[in-house]
Order: structure tokens, then C-alpha cells, then sequence
């Protein structure tokens, strides 16, 4: 039997027509093409309303099993699929994740030994967002694993909330070696059993009959979108339609039962809600401090327990709201990017109040001036940003010199070529012309020339010489709460030639010292000096290796008027010295 509401409520009824008219309202303000909203009212479908369009462009309206993507209240399915497994004592998420995922690293060796499955799921474990490394959604999760142990962590581990997509990446991997099935497989055991249409790939939920079409507001203009896919799939891959949502707001409300059927106990159920993590600070009075649970938000609204979680992606905007202790639950779906994200906050609110016996709270207004102000700021900003650049400067060097392949053992590689006079930028299958800002730092447009497409609009990417004056690196701040990412020049040139590296062994001398120069079964240069060990030598530029994992020693091969290697010129910090084949 499922559990009764501790508190009563008002009836939600006798409230639809006011609350279809602030729907109206809002959809017009915030550009929004399409929307579906269900309410759940002790055990109870009390509303389940589509409105608009999934499809402006074929007129197709949105339907009670019209497909949107969840985006990040897709970490509330997750952080239950790790209940479950906790329920049947199979996995205890208080353990480290090393337990489970043996390969998993992080950039700090005490922090990959201690973060627990929980420390996951409550974004408590010193790494921030990261996003690019899962965005354009190109990486295989493996591969994806393996980049976290070259990203810097902006705090320590369990010292302040930082949300994680990679996090949650993560936690569905633990869910997948413990339950031996894929996280999909997993996750859709579940819903089945709550009788829920769910899709977990933008290939099937293009491929749905009823899918919505994504679209973002830039401004006051709605422009169609694209579905891009979400490789973190725990943390906001999956899709699902209102009347699917419904009963996954049933679920949550009747404390792990539905339909007469006991899924997961009430404590694991309290646990996912419990607030763990502080969040942050109130804007207003009606509101309480935000903490986060186990893949759930909560916080204190006039009074009345919260817990909750949004999402929303380039195009979609989604929200699940309850009140737990009155059995009433939200669910929004949108197919659009809402600026600023707010507007699902107000239609849950409005909920809350009438169950709750109360006046609304003028959430309309104030999100309709706040929106105004944010839409006017825009032109302030772009502004803001023009005379952040030092006026009248040139490039450095020729534009060729910057291009070529430049690379991060986590982010991968960034690739800058020259024509037309422009460079050009391509990323892991993005790619867009880069304008002059100063010196020697170039910046990628506010938005796309393709409409629809992914980019970190306005990147700056600053370059980078070494000592001898070559371009050496590139610096983005894919995050900014890190350093900006470095990406090293990938080697080109003479030194990656294996003809040219068997011409440059042999024996050099330099004063009465003996240089010998070999190579190793891989075919790499090795030098050795008497009286220290032999050292491999990386290739750089051109001619020139580094020597051993000293950046800063490097030596550089010339030719001689025969066209042969006859010198190896030492570059260290305090000069450069020249060697003579003996």
C-alpha cells in the first residue's frame, strides 16, 4: 500500500484553468515551442497537459507522449539504480570507487583512493565540471575514464559542491560492473517496471514517432536546433515523455512503491533526499539554503520541504519538483533553452502554493523582469567583452607558424590551420574560423556560422613560445576553474623522420666529454653521457628532441655543408653548446 502524505493539501482541481493560463503566458515570454506538464496528487494523476509544438516547422504538436530529453534529471535515475543495488546488497556506496572500477584515477593520487560512490553522486569530490572532455559527445565512456587522471581539481576532495557530469559517468560504470549489464540494460529493468517509455541515445529518440525538436533562444529569437549527443548518459542522456514522467514522480512520492509493488525501501528513499552537500544561498526570502543529496536538489520553500532536480542542454529545458511530505510532485518538459532558466521553477511554485493553501507568490513578474534585464545586459556584455581587447595589436609571427596539431592527454587534440588569411579551429569534429583578439591570443566567434551547431563561444586561445621563439603550446579555458588547459605542439619536422634519426647516431664530443648517440628497439634516439644514464630523446620540432622528461634540455641536430648530421647543439636554460661528430 503506498505511503499516505504526512501534511494535507488542497486539491489541485479547481486550480487548472489559472494555472493553463500561466502556462500560456509563460510559453509566449520565454519563446518556448512546445511544453508538456504533469501533476501528481496523492498517488495520483492530477494533470497531464501537452501544449504547443514539438515541431514548429511541420506544424506537429506536442502530445502526452510527445519524447523530450531529461538532460541532468537523468542523475536522479541513476543515483536510484545505485539504491537498488544497495538495497539487495550487492554494492555499498560508501566504499571507494576503486572497489568496483579498479583503473579509475584522478589528476590526485590520495583523492582516486578515496572518493566513494556517494562522493559521485553528491558532486563532493574536488573536480569540477570538465565538461568539454564529455562534450561534443564523441568519447566512448573508456576513454572518457581515462581523461579524469589528467584533469586538475579546482579543490580538495569532500571541501565544497562541484557539479560533475564525468561524476556521474562514473557512478553508472560502478552500476554496470556490479549488475554485470549495460546501464542502459540496468536502468530499464526499472522503468519497465514503472511502465515508462525511455530512450538513452539521440539516434533513438530521433528516431522516435513522437520526438520533440530542440530548439534555443538567442535573445528574443527561437532558432531550430540539433539533438547532440550525450555520451555521459547517466548524467543527461536520457529521454522520456510527461505521461512516462508522471509515474516516475508517482514512484519518488510513494516512497519506493508503485502500483501495490514494494521497488526499493522508504530509507533508501530518504537517503537519495537527505540534503548532504551545501549548495548554496537563497535570492529570496521565500526560499531556503540549496543542498544536494544522491541525485536529487532540495532546499525549503515557504516552509514546505523541496526536492528536486533540472536540466537542460542547448534546446531543452526539463524539471522535477516535490513536495514529499504532501505527496504532490511536477514534472516540465520544454523543447527549448530557456534564458534565463527559470520559467519551470515558476509553474512548479505556482503548484506548491494552491496545494499548500496559499496566495502565488508573483513569480511571473519576477521572472519576467529578470529575463527583460538579462536579455538587455546581453549587448552590455558583448560590449564589455570588445574593450577587454588591447586595441592595434598585430599577431607575433606569420599566421603559418601558429598551425599544426596541438595536444592534452585528457582533451585530446586541437588542430589550427591556415587559408584564406584566417586561422582555422578544429576540435574533435568542431571546427570555425578564429578572429584576431591581441598578441598572440586568437578567439573563436560568439556563435556558429552553421546555426545549430556546438561550440564554447568566444574561447580565447592563447599561444605560447618556447625559448628559442618557436610556437610550443596553446592554452584554452575549456574550465574556468582550473588553469587554463595546455596543449603542447605535437612534434613535426625532421625528428619524426625514422631516416633522418638513424643519420644522427653516433658519437659527439664536447670538450673532453663523450656524447653517444643510439637508438632503442622502438627505433627512438637515446643519448648517453658518461657517468649518467642514457636518456630517450622525444621528438620536438623540426630537428630538435627533448631530452628524457626534462622539458627544459633539449638538443638539436645540424647538418653539415655535406648534407650529413655533423653537430648536436645543447639548448638548456643557461645557454646552448655545440657537440662535433668525432
Amino acid at each position: 500500500m503506498a505511503s499516505e502524505p504526512s501534511a494535507r493539501s488542497e486539491s489541485f482541481t479547481a486550480f487548472i484553468p489559472e494555472f493553463e493560463r500561466l502556462i500560456v503566458e509563460v510559453m509566449e515570454e520565454w519563446k518556448v515551442p512546445g511544453l508538456a506538464v504533469a501533476v501528481v496528487q496523492n498517488g495520483e494523476v492530477a494533470v497531464i497537459s501537452p501544449y504547443g509544438l514539438r515541431d514548429v516547422e511541420a506544424g506537429l504538436k506536442v502530445t502526452a507522449g510527445t519524447q523530450f530529453q531529461l538532460m541532468s534529471v537523468s542523475k536522479s535515475f541513476a543515483a536510484t539504480g545505485l539504491a537498488l543495488l544497495v538495497d539487495e546488497r550487492r554494492m555499498d556506496w560508501k566504499k571507494p570507487v576503486r572497489e568496483y572500477i579498479p583503473e579509475f584515477r584522478l589528476h590526485d593520487a590520495v583523492a582516486s583512493d578515496r572518493v566513494t560512490v556517494r562522493d559521485l553522486l553528491c558532486h563532493h569530490t574536488g573536480l569540477p565540471r570538465h565538461d568539454w572532455i564529455w562534450l561534443p559527445g564523441d568519447l566512448p565512456p573508456a576513454q572518457m575514464l581515462a581523461a579524469m587522471r589528467h584533469l586538475e581539481p579546482s579543490d580538495d576532495i569532500r571541501s565544497t559542491f562541484q557539479y560533475s557530469n564525468l561524476g556521474y559517468l562514473v557512478a553508472s560504470m560502478v552500476a554496470e560492473r556490479v549488475s554485470g549489464r549495460s546501464w542502459a540494460e540496468f536502468t530499464r529493468a526499472l522503468t519497465d517496471r514503472l511502465h515508462m517509455e525511455v530512450t538513452f541515445t539521440v539516434e533513438e529518440l530521433a528516431a522516435a514517432i513522437d520526438a520533440a525538436v530542440p530548439y534555443t533562444v538567442d535573445g528574443d529569437t527561437r532558432l531550430r536546433s540539433k539533438l547532440w549527443p550525450v555520451s555521459v548518459t547517466a548524467a543527461g542522456g536520457m529521454s522520456t515523455s510527461i505521461a512516462s514522467f508522471a509515474n516516475w514522480l508517482r514512484f519518488h512520492l510513494g516512497k519506493g512503491e508503485f502500483e501495490g509493488q514494494r521497488l526499493l525501501s522508504p530509507g533508501l528513499i530518504q537517503e537519495l533526499q537527505k540534503p548532504r552537500v551545501y549548495v548554496g544561498a537563497p535570492e529570496f526570502a521565500e526560499y531556503s539554503d540549496v543542498h544536494y543529496g544522491l541525485g536529487f536538489r532540495s532546499h525549503r520553500y515557504r516552509g514546505e520541504r523541496v526536492v528536486w532536480h533540472g536540466g537542460g542542454f542547448t534546446g531543452t529545458n526539463t524539471l522535477l519538483m516535490m513536495l514529499p511530505d504532501r505527496g504532490v510532485g511536477v514534472g516540465v518538459l520544454a523543447n527549448a533553452g530557456m534564458v534565463p532558466l527559470f520559467a519551470p521553477h515558476l509553474l512548479a511554485n505556482h503548484v506548491f502554493d494552491r496545494v499548500c493553501g496559499k496566495e502565488p507568490a508573483p513569480w511571473l513578474d519576477r521572472f519576467l523582469e529578470r529575463r527583460r534585464k538579462f536579455v538587455r545586459q546581453r549587448d552590455v556584455d558583448r560590449q564589455a567583452a570588445k574593450a577587454s581587447r588591447r586595441p592595434a595589436t598585430q599577431p607575433g609571427r606569420d599566421l603559418a607558424d601558429y598551425a599544426g596539431d596541438y595536444e592534452h592527454p585528457g582533451y585530446g587534440r586541437i588542430r589550427i590551420t591556415q587559408a584564406e588569411g584566417r586561422l582555422h579551429w578544429a576540435f574533435r569534429g568542431m571546427s570555425e574560423p578564429l578572429a584576431h583578439r591581441h598578441c598572440d591570443t586568437f578567439e573563436l566567434p560568439e556563435t556558429p556560422e552553421s546555426p545549430g551547431s556546438l561550440l564554447p563561444g568566444q574561447l580565447a586561445l592563447s599561444f605560447s613560445t618556447d625559448r628559442e621563439g618557436n610556437i610550443a603550446s596553446v592554452s584554452v579555458p575549456f574550465e574556468p576553474l582550473v588553469k587554463d588547459i595546455v596543449f603542447n605542439r605535437v612534434a613535426t619536422g625532421d625528428c619524426t623522420n625514422p631516416a633522418f634519426r638513424r643519420h644522427c647516431t653516433g658519437t659527439f664530443g664536447q670538450g673532453g666529454a663523450t656524447l653517444i648517440v643510439g637508438q632503442d628497439e622502438d627505433g627512438e634516439l637515446t643519448l648517453t653521457i658518461a657517468g649518467q644514464p642514457a636518456y630517450t630523446l622525444r621528438p620536438y620540432q623540426g630537428r630538435t628532441f627533448v631530452i628524457g622528461e626534462f622539458d627544459q634540455f633539449r638538443v638539436e641536430f645540424r647538418l653539415g655543408p655535406d648534407g650529413g648530421v655533423d653537430e648536436l647543439v645543447f639548448h638548456q636554460p643557461n645557454g646552448s653548446f655545440v657537440s662535433r661528430r668525432t
